[in-house]
């Protein structure tokens, strides 16, 4: 099995072609990792008989599993050691949410990208506006990270910045960088506004692409895409697609201060598979992509995935597919809410908010198809505090899941902890087999250390 078959970026992955900041110029086009790393990755661990147990299912469905084993620890996961910006200094590391990370082959070589949502330096948090969309490689997963080398095309600009509302005014006829809806713009309430939200960065067909969101104190709030021009430094513009507004219909929610209209489904990601790609939209919705990559071939009334919830449904974000084993995997972002249950035990649960419900921690919740359609199965609890991710395989077959710690609510939020939140970390997955079928975080005493 190829170890990018499991999700859209991997199969044909991000072709950085010129990311490494400190290698000259441009790196060439990226190819798949050789099908043979993970086929012999499982089939020596089928040899060994050492495919682990499924977790016992809890019941009923949509309890949450917050067993130590689901966490990441300093056994199983660490932070990426991302080289710093002038603003993350006094930190003494980058603040991100929605961290993203994946591993490419660049001739011969396997090179790392790392992206997500990061904030302004007088800001506490991503909004009401950040700065645009940075990009890191490495050619280790330990690093050195560094930040992608934009210089060549903004010589004298912020290093790493790949994109940003700032730079509408690059835009040309014929080609649009930033749209309208896009770019900054003030009111009372807030004064300056707008923010992109969860980029995520794919190669496909030999091009650059970055799927991200407009975040809620946009003048319209939804997912676009870009393409890049050169490497996955960029240039990059924005898809005719998205000349007008996010990817799909106007959608009920959001917060009070969003425009009637404007809000759009969030968090948009990209499948392909062989020559196709797909849009997968929060928190059930895809759409085929047009040959030319430049829309969708369905613009409304979005097909959703077949799949088992909750009951009642609470709000998922940060879908996300990921082929592994000939499997498809779902993997979404659910707050466990703590309460006590009517025989005064303790509950920790998927429940949408309600009254005495204390949020605690934002969770990776995943299910597993013979479909990227679905139907999809029960869900199960993979990781414990390491929602809105992505799964991805390194060079040498391992697999990996990313974190970032929620410091907005629940259990990051503490002030003890709020130093240690918000950060671009990795996590080791383990897969329970062609039988199980499950993906988890991979729990004490399987397996070697994260080097």
């Amino acid at each position: 099995m190829n170890p990018f078959e499991h999700s859209a970026e991997n199969r044909s992955p991000l072709g950085r072609r010129s990311l490494l900041a400190g290698v000259a110029g441009s790196l060439g086009v990226a190819a798949a990792l050789p099908a043979t790393t993970a086929q012999a990755a499982q089939a020596a661990t089928a040899r060994r008989g050492r495919y682990p147990s499924n977790h016992p299912g809890l019941e009923p469905y949509g309890l949450a599993d917050v067993r130590a084993d689901l966490w990441p620890r300093a056994d199983n996961s660490f932070v990426l050691p991302l080289e710093l910006r002038p603003r993350d200094r006094a930190r003494g590391r980058v603040w991100m949410r929605d961290t993203y990370v994946n591993c490419f082959e660049v001739e011969g070589r396997p090179l790392y990208v790392a992206t997500g949502t990061t904030r302004v330096p007088e800001l506490e948090a991503a909004a009401p506006w950040n700065d645009g969309i940075f990009v890191w490689v490495a050619r280790s997963l330990r690093g050195p990270w560094k930040l992608a080398d934009t210089t060549g095309i903004r010589p004298g600009a912020e290093r790493g910045k790949v994109w940003s509302p700032e730079f509408a005014g690059e835009n040309r006829p014929g080609r649009t960088v930033v749209a309208p809806w896009q770019e900054y713009w003030h009111d009372e309430e807030f004064g300056k506004r707008g923010q992109v939200w969860a980029p995520e960065v794919h190669y496909f067909r030999g091009t650059w692409y970055i799927v991200a969101c407009m975040g809620d104190h946009s003048r319209k709030v939804g997912s676009f895409m870009l393409v890049s021009e050169g490497g996955v430094e960029g240039p990059y513009r924005l898809v005719r697609g998205s000349l007008d507004k996010p990817f799909g219909d106007p959608v009920a929610g959001g917060p009070d201060f969003v425009e009637p209209g404007a809000y759009h489904h969030i968090d948009g990601g990209l499948y392909s598979e062989g020559d196709d790609a797909w849009l997968v939209l929060h928190n059930d919705l895809y759409a085929k992509f047009r040959d030319d990559m430049e829309d969708l071939t369905t613009t409304t009334n979005l097909p959703r995935f077949r799949q088992t919830p909750y009951s009642p449904e609470p709000y998922l974000e940060g879908a996300y597919v990921f082929r592994y084993g000939g499997r498809y995997y779902l993997v979404q972002a659910a707050w466990d809410r703590t309460s006590i249950a009517s025989d005064g035990s303790p509950r920790n649960a998927y429940d949408p908010p309600g009254e005495g419900r204390v949020q605690y921690q934002y969770d990776a919740v995943c299910a597993v198809s013979d479909s990227f359609e679905g139907p999809y199965s029960e869900r199960w609890t993979a990781g414990v505090g390491a929602g809105h991710n992505n799964f991805f395989v390194d060079h040498l077959g391992r697999l990996w899941a990313t974190f970032f710690r929620n410091p907005n609510f629940g259990y990051w939020s503490a002030p003890s902890r709020l130093a240690d939140s918000a950060v671009p970390g990795v996590v080791r997955l383990e897969w329970t087999g062609p039988e199980g079928n499950r993906l988890y975080v991979q729990r004490r005493g399987r397996g070697a250390r994260t080097e």
